[in-house]
């Protein structure tokens, strides 16, 4: 999938997004925890695996969540699909409930199968392509990973704001979630 951040040179040419925090600046309106539901979660293959840790620890190193209602944090995060719903339970650091955010799958449908596809054709390139063409085809899956990261982005913009580093790292999350094996 190669959507983290640090995988596959998938960061964005080491610029740095705006209003991004100097490193080791710890904000309390960040992430401190972030599970999946092992239960959500479908059989996978060690490169979904190694993935998801990437996403995980990338996302816990540095990330912007902030509750729209100033409530703060550091907060833990639970995610997990429940029916066509993907849950952002969100707790504080003593497991206190904060929130349980609820969001329609259908709209990033599309994008996660899309994405897929193009992860697919990515992994077979990378055994027997060009160079050219695993770049062209790494471009398709990013453009697809970001397109993906602002739909979260707008889709969480009344309960939850995220910044664009942080979106793409859950964008990543919620594709491990819908992965099948």
């Amino acid at each position: 999938m190669s959507g983290s951040d640090n995988a596959a040179g998938a960061k964005s040419h080491g610029a740095k997004s705006p209003g991004a925090k100097s490193p080791g600046a710890k904000s309390s309106q960040r992430l401190a925890v972030v599970t999946l539901d092992e239960k959500s979660i479908g059989r996978s293959g060690p490169d979904i695996e190694h993935e998801r840790a990437v996403a995980i620890y990338d996302l816990l190193e540095d990330n912007t969540f902030a509750l729209v209602d100033g409530e703060r944090g550091p907060f833990k995060l639970h995610l997990s699909i429940r029916g066509s719903r993907l849950v952002f339970d969100i707790r504080r650091a003593n497991d206190a409930p904060v929130m349980a955010h609820l969001l329609s799958l259908s709209p990033l449908r599309r994008i996660v199968k899309d994405y897929f596809l193009i992860c697919d054709s990515y992994y077979a390139a990378i055994r027997t392509a060009t160079p050219e063409r695993i770049e062209a085809i790494d471009m398709g899956r990013r453009s697809l990973h970001d397109e993906g990261s602002v739909l979260l982005m707008e889709r969480l913009k009344r309960k939850v704001t995220i910044d664009f580093d942080t979106a793409r790292r859950l964008f990543t999350l919620i594709c491990v979630l819908h992965w099948k094996g």
